[in-house]
């Protein structure tokens, strides 16, 4: 491997050439913080590039043996995704629903060729960077647009919606749960899109600090996510899970009162309050004794289209725990599970209608220096090209004190929100 670094005369546009670029290829993911402010980011915008060895799901001790994959190749950049349903691995759970998006439920890959973007440098590790330099300068930019036939559905009509949510709230009024997550899949079939426009698109309407574009074979995963799942920094994990929501204003000064609503809502308090102590409860089986904390508490994070309330929670990981069992064991986000865990996805399972897989996972890398960095799949597209099927879900926190009307109209802003990207709407 050699090391090369290059100007680039349009930064913009030599990394559109990049994407269609590595399109070639049958694996590439990149990761892009749109520049957020964030002390525990590492990559600015960054370009993994065709997969010299990979490591797909095959059923069973996922974790362990994505370990020792990871292990078999120490100083690489590992990039991968973790499905929401390896759940069913970690506790005794199971998944009665289909798989029409056909992903694997994990999947890694060592990259042959990366790429770190910076103003107006990009650095290139690879066999002959000069060549894959030269390869990107040539790519040309189709017309820049995003075709798209088909119709969204939702598979989760408003009366079922309804009477999940009536559900949810009678088990949380019994005792069994605090608090859940709620989703619905929104999905179209048979279509063509152009992912690498797609993604560009999204992240110019959304721009995040978690976006990622990753295609697996026929398989595409285009996000927007805001929130942070699990991050090593040193010995340090760091997690920021996100509860509690508001809509951007029209003006400044409305846009100030909102934040300012938002952040002494009490139903939003406790919905972001009951995730820290479920991320402190599973952080405890990482960490060395009594150096969980909060380090920040229900901080408001303003993006285009929301303001979040987000907390952050450290400790020191115990040197005796692996990356991968530290992941196992708070995986999955307990911002889409709800608490206690275990019961919240069990609920999930029995009244959502659909397979969340990839949604509610998590995307992310493993680096050479031997942190890691995974988010939470949310706001996101998830495609087969092969089959044509599109889909998204949305969701939110249910609590005693939720309304259904506001929380099924949440999921319809959610959606919108995605759906700008195509300048279509949901069929009813």
């Amino acid at each position: 491997m050699a090391t090369a670094s290059f100007e680039v005369e349009n930064p913009k546009e030599f990394l559109e050439k990049a994407l269609f670029w590595a399109n070639q290829f049958q694996d590439f993911a990149y990761y892009n913080s749109n520049n957020f402010d964030d002390v525990y980011s590492k990559l600015t915008s960054f370009l993994a590039v065709e997969a010299l060895d990979s490591f797909q799901y095959d059923g069973e001790e996922t974790f362990e043996k994505i370990e020792k994959f990871k292990t078999g190749y120490p100083n690489h950049w590992i990039p991968g995704f973790f499905s929401y349903d390896l759940k069913n691995e970690i506790e005794d759970l199971a998944t009665r629903f289909p798989n029409y998006l056909d992903f694997p439920e994990a999947y890694f890959f060592i990259p042959k060729t990366t790429l770190s973007f910076a103003q107006n440098r990009v650095n290139i590790d690879s066999e002959n960077p000069s060549i894959i330099f030269q390869e990107i300068n040539a790519q040309l930019i189709p017309e820049l647009r995003v075709p798209f036939s088909g119709a969204f559905e939702k598979r989760m009509s408003k009366k079922s919606y309804f009477e999940a949510f009536e559900h949810m709230q009678r088990h949380i009024q019994l005792g069994d749960i605090y608090e859940v997550n709620l989703c619905q899949e929104f999905f179209a079939e048979q279509t063509k899109i152009n992912p690498i426009q797609t993604y560009l698109k999204l992240d110019e309407l959304s721009p995040t600090p978690f976006s990622v574009l990753f295609k697996q074979q026929h398989n595409y995963i285009i996000s927007a996510t805001p929130e942070r799942f699990l991050a090593k920094r040193g010995q340090k994990l760091i997690s920021q899970p996100i509860k509690g929501t508001a809509k951007r204003g029209l003006t400044d000064t409305e846009d100030t009162n909102i934040k300012q609503a938002l952040l002494h809502n009490p139903k939003e308090i406790a919905e972001n309050l009951m995730i820290v102590d479920l991320v402190r409860n599973d952080l405890t089986k990482s960490a060395v004794l009594g150096t969980v904390q909060v380090e920040r508490k229900l901080e408001v994070q303003s993006f285009q289209q929301v303001h979040q309330l987000v907390s952050t929670i450290t400790c020191q990981l115990n040197p005796e725990i692996t990356a991968t069992q530290a992941i196992k064991n708070t995986f999955p986000a307990g911002s889409m599970t709800g608490a206690p865990k275990i019961s919240a996805m069990e609920l999930c399972e029995k009244y959502e209608n659909s397979k969340r897989g990839i949604y509610s996972g998590a995307v992310g890398y493993f680096a050479p220096d031997g942190h890691f960095d995974f988010n939470v799949i949310i706001r996101s597209l998830v495609y087969n090209q092969r089959t044509g099927y599109l889909s998204f879900h949305t969701g939110g926190a249910i609590t005693n004190a939720s309304e259904v009307e506001k929380e099924y109209e949440e999921c319809l802003v959610k959606a919108e929100a995605i759906l700008k990207v195509f300048g279509t709407s949901l069929e009813d």
